[in-house]
């Protein structure tokens, strides 16, 4: 990420700059020049992009005119995948906005944007100024970038403090287990840190899980809240312009209308995520709608992995809310939950590349053999069923979708049509403003496809269109009817079929493997021809109709 202008050159903030790049960077550059501390007797320390915070333990006893920040561009990394206009317009804007924010509190900062790799650029800088300090980078691929300047010493690792739990609450969690539940995870970091518990000890309520009550479908029930709409300054306007021009082919829009990227545009939105979404947030959790993409649910994942909203703050904030308690255990379990688990899975198997020795057959990240390529439907081109139409035109549009449509609708297709675990990860990633490979990763190999096997989850998330009828409204506005000829129905008892040796065993599917063998030669028959006329379709490119399903 960064500039475009190829000049071969290094930019440093606040010295020589080429004039080729100031239409991306010039009022930037003005800005931070603005401000002139001493840079002497200072602690220096790099800040990687998704750590855009001074809210960490090793701040807390420093004066701003005592730390020196760090921070890095490189368009190398904005170019080594085809990565959403609107997450690298998020990711620019926040880090720069960080940087002008601290400047302005009398923190040094040294803003490094170029074409090198962060490695090149960061090693010139520790030549300078000595070791920089730096909390590890959840993406291990920047860590493993990284990797020569920490062995050499150029970069001192310090302890995170932006994560809520620890490896070691990881650990004993899973220590022993054959297989990883996030729920055994999440009731040991409850009682550890005491989260929604009563006196006694026990969860408030007298259930650690709100699931059950969560699943409202959504039909034209209460008016979602309307999106607050922030007006940018002109160095924001600068990363507009770098997106647009330079990072022009790939995929998605920009329009940052919507995206907080300043310290203050960030405390209104999460005041108005917690003032109108919170309340409402349970119930309808897991419903979809064409009609409102977001419903009652916050868009904060972005924020919080870039760390602009800490974990922490986010936390208590919500612990603090007179709402229902489904609402607030619902949004607890998604971030002390889900996302801390997704976080321990991808360090404890080093980015899933090193496995427990009982799941030896999840080192090729493909328990079910999947292979199908990547059909273009993924990047916009019609197939006739609306919900996998909509929602991916909705990701392409606005780089973002919330968890059920990508678990039920984007993984689900995925899953059904058994393609290649690794080209939907690599879609995942580079699709979503929220993705980074911690986080991703673990989502589509251990939870959406299901290609860890039994490590992560207990069964496949897969479905037939009863589940997509019961909880969107994308079924009514489909050629194709969910309870006579949508396809995927056939879809989800042939992937049963397909692998029903595998499943035989699996309590948790024992009832719809129980309907599997009740299925007869003939609809067996009908639903592998289904899914060869499906996966031949999109293979082509071809938009489906009804007529071709009779």
């Amino acid at each position: 990420m960064g500039d475009c202008a190829r000049t071969g050159r290094d930019t440093v903030m606040g010295k020589e700059m080429n004039t080729n790049n100031q239409g991306y960077t010039r009022v930037f550059r003005e800005r931070l020049a603005s401000y002139h501390p001493a840079t002497s007797a200072r602690q220096w320390f790099y800040v990687p992009y998704d750590q855009l915070s001074l809210e960490f333990a090793h701040f807390d006893t420093l004066a701003p005119s005592e730390i020196g920040l760090v921070f890095c561009e490189s368009s190398a990394r904005g170019n080594a995948r085809p990565y959403h206009k609107q997450k690298l317009g998020t990711l620019l804007a926040s880090q720069r906005q960080f940087a002008i924010e601290q400047a302005e509190r009398g923190v040094a900062v040294r803003y490094l944007i170029g074409h090198e790799s962060y490695a090149h650029q960061l090693q010139r800088v520790c030549e300078e100024l000595g070791p920089l300090k730096v909390m590890r980078p959840a993406e291990k691929i920047l860590f493993e970038e990284l990797r020569a300047l920490f062995d050499s010493g150029q970069l001192i690792e310090i302890s995170h403090s932006g994560w809520l739990t620890t490896a070691d609450d990881f650990h004993r969690a899973t220590k022993g287990k054959k297989t990883w539940r996030m729920d055994a995870f999440y009731r040991l970091v409850r009682r550890k840190y005491g989260v929604l518990l009563d006196t006694s000890g026990k969860p408030v309520g007298g259930k650690w899980s709100y699931d059950h009550e969560n699943r409202e479908p959504w039909k034209d029930g209460p008016t979602p809240p309307k999106r607050p709409v922030f007006e940018h300054d002109e160095v924001t306007g600068e990363v507009e312009r770098l997106v647009n021009e330079c990072f022009a082919n790939h995929p998605g829009q920009l329009d940052l209308a919507t995206i907080p990227v300043t310290v203050a545009q960030v405390n209104t939105y999460w005041r108005w995520v917690l003032d109108e979404c919170m309340a409402l947030f349970g119930p309808y959790e897991d419903a979809m709608s064409h009609k409102h993409s977001q419903l009652f649910h916050t868009r904060t994942s972005a924020l919080i992995n870039l760390h602009r909203i800490v974990p922490r703050k986010a936390l208590a904030d919500v612990l603090a809310l007179e709402i229902p308690l489904n609402s607030k255990e619902g949004f607890v379990r998604q971030l002390i939950g889900w996302r801390e688990y997704m976080h321990h899975v991808f360090d404890a198997t080093d980015g899933l590349t090193h496995f427990p020795p009982h799941h030896v057959t999840a080192e090729s990240r493909n328990y079910l053999g999947a292979h199908l390529a990547l059909p273009d439907a993924y990047w916009g081109q019609p197939s006739g069923f609306f919900c996998l139409d909509h929602v991916v035109g909705e990701v392409l549009s606005d780089g973002h979708s919330h968890h059920i449509n990508r678990l039920m609708v984007l993984a689900n297709w995925g899953t059904l049509l058994g393609i290649e675990p690794e080209q939907l990860n690599h879609w995942f990633w580079v699709a979503f403003d929220d993705a980074y490979e911690w986080v991703v990763s673990p989502n589509v190999f251990g939870m959406g496809t299901y290609a860890l096997g039994d490590l992560m989850v207990t069964k496949p998330y897969v479905s037939g269109s009863a589940y997509v009828n019961k909880m969107s409204d994308y079924c009514v506005q489909c050629a194709f009817n969910p309870k006579t000829n949508c396809p995927m129905t056939q879809l989800y008892w042939h992937f049963l079929a397909a692998h029903e040796e595998r499943f035989r065993g699996n309590q948790r599917m024992s009832l719809v493997m129980g309907g599997l063998r009740k299925r007869s030669v003939e609809k067996r028959q009908t639903d592998a021809q289904v899914y060869q006329k499906v996966t031949q379709a999109l293979a082509e490119g071809r938009k489906m109709l009804p007529a071709e399903f009779k």
